[in-house]
Parts: structure tokens; C-alpha cells; sequence
């Protein structure tokens, strides 16, 4: 991890100065840029920072990932396959115009088929089987079976106003056109590669908010990031890198804000093709067959990583080691599970039971700007795997909207990603991960890799469709237990996030890690 050096000597005046006229504006540097501003158009994190300023969904939640009203205001299960929702009266578009029962069953529908997303919403309205209005802010929801987290899939869904957005194409939202939501914010613009602008919407349903304009800036360089936030050019950031934490910590007129988070970091692997695009031999030949459908391969890449040695040597102790998808706490985690030690020599013994005893070639692809060390992670992964007898071709970094797109059109074989999980238990994310990808049914929203493994499947179904909370937990982490022992991913570690920002501010730290001026305000 590359670490900061700079003079402290009179740091301190040029960070903590804001008058009070300064103090109204937010001035937040941003480690990723949105791919377009369009709310439901993908799901990464990127986007839906921005989305979360402009528009609103019907839930949101709290820095511990419990779901609280948001334009919903109250959802009843009327009957295993009813839903009511009611919304909030009195919430206004940004272009006047109020939120109606139309919008919100518009705004489910479309999410379902966006054209060309990378991280589509399809796995949190595949359950809906049909939509009316009771009336102008009344929603009755039926679905294709029970599902007692309902409001935690469609809850997430931004809505958008229909007289808008009907029609409109991706450069009329980033344009501004369509971008008319709910939100704490307006949009005003966006200049790509540079930096976006919001103002505050003074007719926002909820709290007020303490800045009159936000501006944006996009600065991917963790580097440049920090030295803009202690140069005064910036009054917040996110994606402070871990070697920079104790720095900013000490130094007279900045404070950090931290939160252990539900993140998963893994390495994806292609293990559902017959041949994958980049597993040679140990000479860069393609190979007739993939050895990573072999769950013995995956097993043994899982134990040739130490997990530890990567947390503390890049990311400073900034992460606990994983082995399943969400943390302690979180429901459905199962405390039986783990993360795999680093177990060397069992690993060769299990590539060689597999037929691959002198290993085999493979290419490591990951984003080099979505989370802290995602490039020295991979480098490490490659060294590991190197010592296990394999021969890595290299390590591909993009940047992360290139990066999407090549994961998301399969164009890899071992790739590292991360998920975050918004909601208050396991199920979303094991949905849209691991279970068979399946626009229909709404489920395989961001399986990659085209894993599919039936009993998960119906184990997953059985714990989806599960009123009895306890019984559901209980079946998520037989789910969970069954789907990791197959690896089909390979769990690295859950992050800790970090912002930092001057000590005139305070900043929410939230589990899901959360970049918004809705978070920020000004230090009471």
C-alpha cells in the first residue's frame, strides 16, 4: 500500500478554514464516477451513490442495514401473495409534480429490462406477477409466490416519475432531462471525467439538508484524492486508502469516519464453460478443458490464499477475512463457517487429484479504482497461486466501468469483484450471486460466472419463501453452507471503509458504503 508522506507544518490553518458563507456548498472528492445517471440503469455502487441524491425508493436504511419508511410509508401482507403499499403524501418531483401509485408501478415495471445494464435491478422485481392501483398512493403488489422480504427486493428499486422517464434514453438522463426525481438533491450537471453538481431541493419530504449546492469531483487516484482533502480543495472523501487512515487521524482539523461493512471482496471463477478464455497450459496454450469446473481446482486456488497476509499487509488491518457472503451479525451468516486457512500443500494435493499436478496457466482480471488495494490484491492472488505451481499469465487492472463491462459480458476467467449487502439478511445478495441466472424469476442478477447448481436453488426457494423469520434464517445458512462448500466463488475478506473530511463536518458511516451528501452535514 502506497503510503502518504507529507509536512504537517501548516496543514492545519488551510484545512480547517470555511466561512460561513463557504459552509453552505460541499465540496466531495470521489474515488468512482457513475456510468450514467439514469437510477435503475445498474446496481454497482458507483451509480447508485449518485442515485441516491436525486431519486428515492420506497425504503431505505439505516447505518446498520435496518430497513426504515421512506416514499413508503407503511407494506402489509395482506395475504402469502398480497402486498399493500402505501406511500407518503405530499412528495413532490422535482419538476412539481406529485408521486402517485402510476409512478411507482412504472417505475418496477421498467426496472425490470433495462437495455445494456451491467448490474441489472431484474433480481428485485422478478417475484412481482402483477401491479394495480388501489389509488393514488395505494399499491397492490401480487406476486408469483411467497416472499416474506419483499419490501427488501422492491423496496430498493429508485422510482422514477412516468411522464418523464417513459421514453427517455440514457443521455436524456445524464443530459439532466429525464433526471428528475424525489430526492434531497436536483441535478444541474455532469461533466464525465471531471465532476457533477447537485443543489439542495428546498422541497425535499424529508430533513433538510445543510448544503445549498454539492459539487462532485471524480478523483480515482487515491494519492491525489488525500492530497486534496488536506490541501483544503476538498471538504470530504471517500475511499480513504487504509495505509492513510492514522495520518489523516493525526492531524489537527480532519476527522475520519469508519465502518466495518458488509462487503465481500471474492474472486470470481468461471467454472460453468467447457473452455474459458483464459486457462492455458503452463506454456499460454488454450486448453480443451476448463480446470476450474473442477470443484477440487476451486478448493485448492481457495487454500493457496492467505487471506490474513493480504489485510495486513495491504490493507493495514482495514478488513476481517471471509469465508462466506455476509459478516457476523448480518443474518444468515452461519458461525460454523470459517474463512479457509492458507493450506499450501493440501492445495497441490487437490490439483493433482484433479489431474493438474503440474498446475496449469490463468489470467487475473480486476478493477484498479472500485475499492482499496483491488490491484495489489490481485497482484498478491497472482503470487499465490505462482507458489501453488501454477503459472500466471498476468494481471489485467482497468478501470472499473471498462472492468464491468468485460466481467459482465463474461470475458474472463478469474476475476475479482465485490457485493455489498443492503438489506438486512443474506438472501438478496445470495439471489443475485449464486442462485441460476434467470431474468423471469429474478434471480442470477449479478452471477457473472453463469454458476448454476440446482440444489442451491431449491434451497434458496425454501428459505425465500419462509415467513417464519427464524425458520428463514436457519435455511439461508443451510443455503449458504451448501453453496460455498462447492466455491464457486472464492471469499477473500469483508472490507472496512473509510471517508475523512474537515472537522467542521460529520459524515454517516454506513455499512453499506454509501457516498452521499445525505450523509454529510455540518458538525453541530
Amino acid at each position: 500500500m502506497k503510503r502518504m508522506k507529507f509536512l504537517l507544518a501548516g496543514v492545519a490553518a488551510s484545512v480547517i478554514a470555511m466561512s460561513s458563507a463557504q459552509a453552505a456548498d460541499l465540496i466531495l472528492g470521489s474515488a468512482t464516477e457513475p456510468s450514467a445517471i439514469d437510477p435503475q440503469f445498474s446496481r454497482t455502487g458507483n451509480n447508485q451513490n449518485i442515485a441516491m441524491q436525486v431519486f428515492d425508493r420506497l425504503v431505505q436504511t439505516d447505518p446498520a442495514i435496518n430497513v426504515e419508511p421512506a416514499l413508503a410509508v407503511s407494506w402489509t401482507n395482506v395475504d402469502p401473495l398480497t402486498w399493500q403499499i402505501k406511500l407518503r403524501d405530499g412528495v413532490k418531483f422535482h419538476d412539481g409534480n406529485p408521486l402517485t401509485s402510476e409512478d411507482v408501478i412504472f417505475s418496477l415495471t421498467r426496472a425490470k429490462d433495462i437495455p445494456n445494464s451491467p448490474a441489472p435491478f431484474s433480481g428485485n422485481v422478478g417475484s412481482i406477477d402483477s401491479m394495480k392501483a388501489i389509488d393514488k398512493l395505494t399499491v397492490e403488489i401480487k406476486t408469483k409466490k411467497p416472499t416474506p422480504d419483499f419490501i427488501e427486493q422492491v423496496g430498493f428499486v429508485y422510482i422514477v416519475e412516468k411522464k418523464v422517464a417513459e421514453g427517455a434514453s440514457i443521455e436524456d438522463f445524464n443530459s439532466g432531462k429525464a433526471a428528475i426525481g424525489t430526492g434531497a438533491y436536483k441535478f444541474k450537471s455532469w461533466t464525465p471525467g471531471d465532476n457533477l453538481q447537485l443543489t439542495r431541493n428546498d422541497a425535499f419530504w424529508g430533513k433538510k439538508q445543510d448544503f445549498d449546492n454539492v459539487t462532485i469531483k471524480f478523483i480515482s487516484n487515491d494519492a491525489s484524492r488525500v492530497a486534496a482533502l488536506r490541501s483544503g480543495a476538498v471538504d470530504l472523501i471517500d475511499a480513504v486508502p487504509p495505509g492513510d487512515v492514522k495520518t489523516l487521524q493525526g492531524i489537527s482539523g480532519l476527522k475520519v469516519f469508519s465502518i466495518a461493512s458488509s462487503r465481500m471482496i471474492y474472486l470470481a471463477l468461471d467454472s460453468a464453460r467447457d473452455k474459458s478464455p483464459f486457462v492455458t497450459d503452463k506454456e499460454g496454450k488454450p486448453l480443451d478443458k476448463n480446470p476450474l469446473k473442477d470443484v477440487k481446482v476451486r478448493q485448492a486456488l481457495s487454500e493457496l490464499v492467505n487471506r490474513q497476509l493480504i489485510i495486513d499487509r495491504i490493507l493495514d488491518g482495514s478488513a476481517e477475512a471471509a469465508g462466506q457472503l455476509v459478516p457476523k451479525g448480518v443474518a444468515g451468516n452461519d458461525p460454523s463457517i470459517a474463512a479457509p486457512a492458507m493450506n499450501a500443500e493440501n492445495a497441490k494435493k487437490l490439483l493433482a487429484e484433479a489431474g493438474y499436478k503440474d498446475g496449469f496457466g490463468i489470467t487475473i482480471h480486476t478493477s484498479n479504482d472500485r475499492f482499496p488495494g483491488d490491484a495489489e490484491v490481485a497482484q498478491a492472488l497472482g503470487q499465490m497461486f505462482a507458489r501453488g505451481g501454477l503459472k500466471v499469465n498476468g494481471v489485467v487492472a482497468q478501470p472499473y466501468n471498462v472492468y464491468t463491462k468485460g466481467a459482465g459480458a463474461g470475458e474472463f476467467s478469474a476475476f475479482i469483484f465485490s457485493l455489498g449487502n443492503s438489506t438486512p439478511t443474506s438472501a438478496t445478495g445470495l439471489r443475485n450471486l449464486l442462485m441460476t441466472a434467470n431474468k423471469d424469476a429474478g434471480t442470477g442478477s449479478f452471477n457473472r460466472t453463469k454458476y448454476s447448481n440446482p440444489a442451491f436453488d431449491d434451497a434458496m426457494r425454501a428459505a425465500t419463501a419462509e415467513f417464519d423469520v427464524k425458520k428463514r434464517v436457519e435455511l439461508l445458512q443451510k443455503a449458504t453452507k451448501l453453496v460455498f462448500s462447492d466455491v464457486p466463488v472464492i471469499p477473500l475478506y469483508w472490507q472496512k471503509v473509510h471517508w475523512a473530511g474537515k472537522a467542521n463536518l460529520s459524515y454517516v458511516a454506513n455499512m453499506t458504503e454509501d457516498t452521499s451528501a445525505t450523509l454529510a452535514g455540518i458538525a453541530k
